[in-house]
């Protein structure tokens, strides 16, 4: 039977909904076999196979021949005498098919069919959704805000939704409706309601994927990334590292009179960062990491485990950082347990255990 009209629909789905055309193909058989059993015969075993070309879609039974013993199911076998009736060759075990569609089919169908493969085709959009959001994990992209409800910020990319809960935001930022925003991929679950994808802003890896779009060195990795450590709305320490004696790592990410970073922190809202050069030598990555802080001297103990490090007490607020927090991310950032102290402090330290036992 001819079904050129429902075929042009189809084709038309296909643009719309940008689905491989195959996975159309198949919601839509799918969709029939139920429609055929909900209206004619719900225990025959039966599939639908439909033209590509053509439009034309057709019922075929599947029955298996069995000896006569064996026989047990008139809607899903065929003793080997039936079914040499219609194949001569015919022996136990083969499937037999034949064409079974009812002539009132087609009206049945198009009644029937509609929500199922309405269904179908949203799960197979779905899944297309989910597959390209998982090969985007740990990519930065750009999103446009739908809606707000309790904190959680709902965000639109291309025909997909995701969500930016409250802990993975950035403290004290601020989003309206239809606001474009930048968004670190984190994860993409499946749930029977479709893909949940999760984003973060506020995650270090965020913070990383913004320098690696803005400056072409790390996408070339000429510069690399060494290591990250940061706190969301606050500061975020960065160390950079080239094998290219003739490229300054940090100076490639500050970029011209500041303007490559300028743009990130932007995006921070503010957000302090500090470039950090990596070194093989712990004593000069632990000194580098305490930047802006200038530093005396550093000695590693523990097997660089820890490190003492002096500095003039004009710098000692400054390297400890509000709330101890410089000193806390370069700790992370280094992985070194940090004690910072003034010469004068160290001093008193060594006289305080004579002075206890006078």
């Amino acid at each position: 039977m001819s079904n050129s009209n429902f075929y042009k629909a189809l084709k038309e789905l296909t643009d719309e909904k940008n689905l491989p055309l195959p996975v159309l193909i198949g919601a839509i058989e799918d969709a029939l076999v139920v429609a055929y059993k909900k209206n004619f015969d719900p225990e025959q075993d039966v599939i639908v196979m439909l033209d590509q070309e053509t439009g034309d879609f057709k019922v075929i039974s599947r029955c298996t021949v069995v000896a006569d013993e064996a026989f047990d199911d008139a809607d899903k076998q065929y003793t080997l005498e039936e079914a040499l009736e219609i194949n001569p060759e015919a022996k136990i075990g083969d499937i037999i098919e034949e064409d079974v569609t009812p002539p009132t089919f087609g009206r049945v169908a198009a009644q029937t069919a509609r929500q199922i493969v309405a269904q179908k085709l949203k799960e197979a959009e779905r899944n297309v959704i989910c597959k390209e959001f998982q090969s985007r994990v740990g990519e930065v992209m750009s999103g446009k805000v739908q809606r707000i409800e309790r904190g959680t910020v709902h965000v639109e990319f291309m025909k997909a939704e995701a969500i930016l809960p409250p802990k993975e935001q950035i403290p004290g930022e601020f989003f309206r409706t239809n606001d474009r925003i930048k968004c670190y991929i984190q994860e993409v679950r499946s749930t029977p309601k479709g893909p949940q994808i999760i984003l973060s802003r506020a995650c270090a890896n965020f913070v990383e994927e913004l320098f690696t779009q803005a400056v072409p060195e790390i996408m070339d990795k000429i510069v690399q990334i060494k290591g990250i450590s940061r706190e969301p709305g606050y500061r975020v320490k960065l160390a950079v590292f080239s094998k290219d004696n003739k490229v300054d790592p940090v100076g490639a990410c500050v970029g011209l009179k500041g303007s490559r970073i300028r743009g990130i922190v932007d995006e921070l809202n503010g957000e302090k960062v500090d470039i950090i050069r990596y070194s093989d030598s712990l004593v000069d990555f632990v000194s580098n990491a305490l930047s802006p802080a200038k530093i005396q001297e550093t000695t590693i103990l523990d097997n660089g485990k820890a490190a003492l490090v002096i500095v003039h007490p004009s710098q000692l607020s400054l390297a400890i950082g509000k709330e101890g927090q410089n000193v806390k991310l370069a700790s992370k950032l280094t992985g070194v347990k940090i004690d910072i102290k003034t010469e004068e402090e160290l001093k008193e330290q060594v006289v305080s255990p004579s002075s206890e036992k006078l």
